[in-house]
């Protein structure tokens, strides 16, 4: 029991800023989303993450042949050869990758210091959501990776490598193409969950733990860019000034052009996309302010 409890103990303790995200994914996932498909994402999130990197140290598929070294497994849960940290990171990085794409997608309905995504079924649930989403994710990994891969040089530690040096600072381009592959199909399970979740409900009923506070649809990319520049700040520490300058330019154009697209469609909506929103989410806060 003892032994039980250090291994928890050790797993929030080794990786606080894991679960420093985490705990902002489940306030910005449960106020948009609800308790029961924040929880059912997080689990079948999770599954798929982990069978993805379980796959990929035994077969390659679908990131390439990389390795875990295991020296911290008597401080911190591991799980078939995988820590439990690293699988459970997909789950907030899916998350605001997807809050990302629909604050791009969906109109914009702001007032003083507040706003609202006109969010709608088939805007959740869209296509290019799904494709954007799942590109939001990969150009995460594009900072995250390179940096995690010089663990050893700051807190993180060096907890994998890959079995052949890839192009990109040591990354393999494969590593990339199967983390669009998995962002792909965990944005498709969580765009699932959302559909069949509460499908038999009262629709006019928001669902438990939904709740709109100031600028609340803001706080699934502010977690996006949090996870950003906890990484490129992570690489100018450790000295590797040309991998944060690739970073930074390689990120900086996407943001730019999410910053200006919000700004300039920011209350340009049309009354029937109000419509629709407010058909599908009546309980919205901006059923009073139809203006």
């Amino acid at each position: 029991m003892n032994y039980v409890m250090q291994i928890a103990i050790g797993t929030v303790t080794m990786r606080p800023y894991v679960f420093a995200f985490l705990a902002v994914y489940l306030v910005a996932a449960v106020t948009h989303l609800g308790w029961r498909k924040t929880f059912y994402f997080t689990i079948i999130g999770y599954l798929i993450a982990f069978l993805s990197e379980v796959s990929s140290i035994n077969t390659g598929f679908p990131y390439g042949w990389y390795y875990y070294i295991d020296g911290t497994k008597a401080q911190e849960l591991w799980i078939a050869g995988v820590p439990f940290f690293d699988s459970l990171s997909y789950v907030f990085l899916a998350y605001c990758s997807y809050a990302t794409a629909l604050l791009v997608i969906a109109p914009i309905k702001a007032w003083r210091w507040d706003l609202v995504t006109l969010e709608t079924r088939a805007i959740r649930r869209s296509f290019s959501v799904l494709l954007l989403g799942s590109l939001f994710q990969v150009f995460l990994d594009i900072v995250i990776d390179p940096v995690a891969l010089q663990g050893n040089r700051w807190f993180l530690g060096q907890i994998y490598g890959y079995q052949e040096p890839g192009v990109h600072f040591g990354v393999p381009i494969s590593n990339y193409l199967g983390w669009w592959l998995v962002g792909f199909v965990m944005i498709f399970a969580l765009q699932r969950i959302d559909a069949a979740v509460g499908k038999q409900g009262k629709h006019s009923v928001a669902p438990k733990g939904v709740r709109h506070f100031q600028s609340r649809p803001l706080l699934g990319p502010i977690l996006y860019l949090s996870v950003l520049v906890f990484n490129l700040t992570m690489t100018l520490l450790i000295g590797e000034n040309l991998l944060a300058t690739t970073g930074i330019f390689i990120c900086i154009l996407p943001i730019t052009i999410v910053a200006i697209l919000c700004i300039r469609r920011t209350n340009h909506y049309h009354k029937e996309e109000l419509a629709e929103h407010l058909r599908d989410y009546p309980y919205s806060p901006v059923s009073g302010r139809r203006g």
